[in-house]
């Protein structure tokens, strides 16, 4: 059975950095929601983002297509995306029977957050694809749409991952984690 190694957390938390290390170190591909989003804006002149956006909803419909297809096909494999629970609860759960599931839950000060956001914003132009970026002008709104964060709610083994600086606990702890039978 494949691993469904599920990475979450609130914008900013370091998710998308987490998901290629372990990928990277236990030998998977990395699906990454907003790098599907980015790519399909590539070929939408003209998008701009906002909540519940048409491209958005399809990006969402793509992200599991791709997680079905790769499982299905006996690949383990690491998903991140925000994960709020409401939104993306009802379209993990038909995959835990497919899998192996394993949460990592990225945490972070929202300052930190709103920091690494408006630096990546800032200095990369495909950061224009997400809604998200425009809530960074006012750092109140942020940290209450920081502190609002639902993570995943599944009946699977999970570990909390401070992002900060570096990982606490260390990638290689993680990894074990990921491995481990539970």
């Amino acid at each position: 059975m494949p691993t469904l190694i599920v990475v979450s957390g609130p914008p900013g938390s370091g998710k998308t950095t987490l998901a290629h290390d372990v990928a990277g170190a236990i030998g998977c591909p990395a699906i990454c929601r907003d790098e599907i989003k980015e790519g399909m804006v590539h070929a939408s002149p003209g998008f701009v983002p906002g909540p519940g956006d048409p491209l958005t909803m399809r990006t969402l419909d793509t992200f599991f297509d791709v997680l079905r297809l790769l499982v299905s096909r006996g690949t383990t494999v690491v998903a991140e995306a925000a994960f709020q629970d409401r939104l993306w609860r009802p379209a993990l759960e038909p995959l835990a029977d497919l899998v192996s599931l394993r949460i990592l839950r990225c945490a972070v000060d929202a300052a930190v957050a709103h920091a690494r956001m408006t630096q990546r914003a800032n200095e990369n132009p495909l950061r224009k694809a997400h809604e998200d970026g425009h809530r960074l002008e006012d750092a109140d709104d942020w940290r209450r749409s920081h502190a609002s964060f639902v993570p995943i709610s599944l009946p699977a083994p999970a570990i909390d991952v401070d992002t900060t600086d570096g990982y606490d606990p260390g990638l290689s702890e993680i990894v074990a984690f990921v491995n481990s039978v539970h």
